[in-house]
């Protein structure tokens, strides 16, 4: 009998959910806030985990294999520490997980995790949170519902996290920023929880008007993309907090959303239509899921240009563009071709200051995000591209140093 067929998995049950308090690793704390707030509409209880120490690395270190890729390895360790902590009941805490279903080895972070409880909590249920039909046996289901409310969700916390980078390097009282975003996590929250949530251009315009309230310097600081591979992109854990440390530099982050990733996962379906020459009733509901996304992403795009005082985020379809003058859209491992086209529209619309996070252990990163790197620099001189590795063994003062001469680079 193979080891992973020995792995006890225990589900959560409706019964269990009234009961049972699910954990969340941290990745993107802006829209997890929102997300946790729709998923609660249904009766669960959730909590974000944010710890961000050194024991979380020591913990996944122990649980999981060191050549196992390093957002694996924080996403098991920050839950083992939460369990060992002492704060949660562990006969009534159950944790939840993302699985993309595509080549990333993300889609297997569940069994990595379900092996590393097998010895001290084989009881606590592990949730699946996905869109793909994995782990059918769960009473976890994501309903037309909850699915609409979560695009919505991602929508506006892509929103928020553009004003915020744009607002917060600026602010001329501090803690303003976090305040107008704290009041608008709340806002939103609350009409996602009561079916308030439809008039999407109404409350855009309200969010901007509030960061736009905003009193901030008329200073011009570097613009620094972020892009890489998505859990260490977005995660203050996994890139030891880089969005604060940029603003502390003195210099503005823009961090693509989280839309776009979804949009990628989406056009999958879409070039392996073109490339090879399928076509399934999924390829259909991709095709149409595609269409919807992107017109609401041009919509958001098209408030933002009103509205006059935000630059808004790049045009999906100007990315697949992008992609194409350098790399076929048939490269779909990890993060694939949208690294490329990212950087790409960056430097092509004045962001030539870019900082690709690539985590130990991601192989299709890697290949990408360095290979690519070149000729983005080959055509465009101007681009400052630098590739920084997180891995547990990495420093943080190694990390940031690697930084800071890029910046340096900038300001000349």
């Amino acid at each position: 009998m193979s080891g992973s067929s020995r792995v006890n998995k225990p589900f959560l049950t409706n019964e269990m959910k009234k009961e049972y308090t699910i954990l969340v690793p941290d990745m993107l704390p802006i829209h997890f806030k929102l997300i946790i707030a729709i998923l609660e509409e249904y009766g669960y209880k959730l909590e974000l985990l944010q710890t961000s120490t050194r024991s979380v690395i020591d913990e996944g270190l122990k649980n999981v294999h060191n050549d196992t890729c390093y957002p694996a390895l924080l996403v098991v360790g920050q839950f083992m520490e939460a369990l060992k902590s002492g704060k949660y009941d562990v006969n009534k805490t159950a944790l939840m997980i993302s699985q993309t279903g595509g080549g990333c080895r993300a889609s297997n972070y569940i069994h990595l995790l379900r092996k590393a409880l097998a010895a001290d909590f084989p009881q606590v249920p592990v949730i699946s949170l996905n869109f793909s039909g994995l782990e059918k046996q769960s009473s976890f289901k994501i309903t037309p519902n909850i699915a609409l409310k979560l695009i919505y969700a991602v929508m506006y916390g892509d929103l928020l996290m553009l004003l915020y980078n744009q607002c917060r390097p600026y602010e001329i009282n501090k803690g303003d920023t976090d305040k107008v975003l704290a009041d608008w996590q709340d806002k939103i929250s609350y009409a996602l929880k009561h079916n308030k949530y439809f008039n999407t251009k109404k409350i855009y315009r309200q969010i901007l008007d509030g960061f736009k309230a905003i009193p901030r310097t008329k200073d011009k600081k570097p613009r620094v993309g972020i892009v890489g591979e998505i859990y260490v992109k977005y995660s203050p854990l996994a890139n030891n907090d880089l969005n604060e440390f940029l603003i502390s530099e003195d210099c503005e982050p823009y961090v693509p959303g989280l839309l776009d990733f979804v949009l990628y996962c989406a056009s999958d379906s879409i070039n392996d239509k073109r490339l090879y020459d399928t076509f399934t009733a999924r390829t259909l509901m991709f095709d149409i899921g595609y269409d919807v996304l992107y017109k609401f992403q041009k919509q958001q795009i098209k408030v933002i240009e009103e509205h006059g005082e935000f630059f808004p985020p790049h045009d999906f379809e100007e990315l697949r563009k992008y992609a194409d003058k350098y790399i076929n859209q048939g490269v779909k491992m990890g993060e694939g071709w949208l690294i490329t086209a990212e950087m790409a529209a960056l430097a092509e619309t004045g962001t030539e200051n870019i900082i690709c996070t690539q985590p130990f252990g991601c192989l299709p990163n890697h290949i990408v995000a360095k290979g690519m790197s070149r000729v983005i620099k080959q055509a465009y001189p101007n681009a400052n591209i630098v590739a920084i590795d997180y891995d547990p063994g990495a420093t943080k003062v190694n990390q940031e140093n690697r930084i800071k001469l890029m910046l340096a680079n900038a300001r000349r």
